[in-house]
């Protein structure tokens, strides 16, 4: 049975080098993981397994290691506050990014059954080259009034 610290590092080490398809067996079979910058939250081992081996959301790859990764315990030893970021470069461009995160997660038996994932979303749409749609739907949306017309 793996420690908390020892959970974290399997999962942030798995993202970074694979493989994705055993991403899921660090989590319980009901969890709950949410990621307040990108919803809606992940439930199960089923839905986790989902996420990991999806597709990227665009043709880019990312070549990437957890760096600065700081492990705090607290008073409860399930839970763990880890700070860390992924540093890399896009395959394709050369670019280098770092995307900061803190994850708050409670692991009982080796197993994630909580986790909420802060991942900066700047720095990881402007990784994936999703910058400029990030952007788009940041910006207010022309909204209609009950007569018809429209205002900003």
């Amino acid at each position: 049975m793996s420690s908390p610290r020892e959970t974290f590092l399997r999962l942030v080490n798995g993202v970074c080098d694979g493989p994705y398809e055993d991403l899921a067996d660090l989590y319980a079979e009901q969890t709950h993981v949410t990621h307040p910058f990108h919803p809606p939250p992940l439930r199960s081992r089923n839905e986790l397994h989902e996420h990991f081996t999806a597709q990227p959301p665009v043709a880019r790859t990312l070549s990437r290691k957890p760096v600065d990764v700081t492990i705090h315990e607290t008073g409860d030893p399930e839970v763990i506050v880890a700070e860390f970021a992924y540093q890399g470069r896009v395959v394709e461009t050369g670019e280098a990014f770092t995307v900061p995160c803190v994850f708050v997660m409670r692991i009982r038996n080796g197993l994630i059954i909580e986790s909420r994932d802060y991942i900066d979303p700047i720095a990881s749409a402007r990784a994936w080259g999703q910058l400029d749609s990030l952007l788009t739907a940041l910006r207010p949306q022309e909204s209609t009034t009950i007569e018809g017309a429209s205002r900003p």
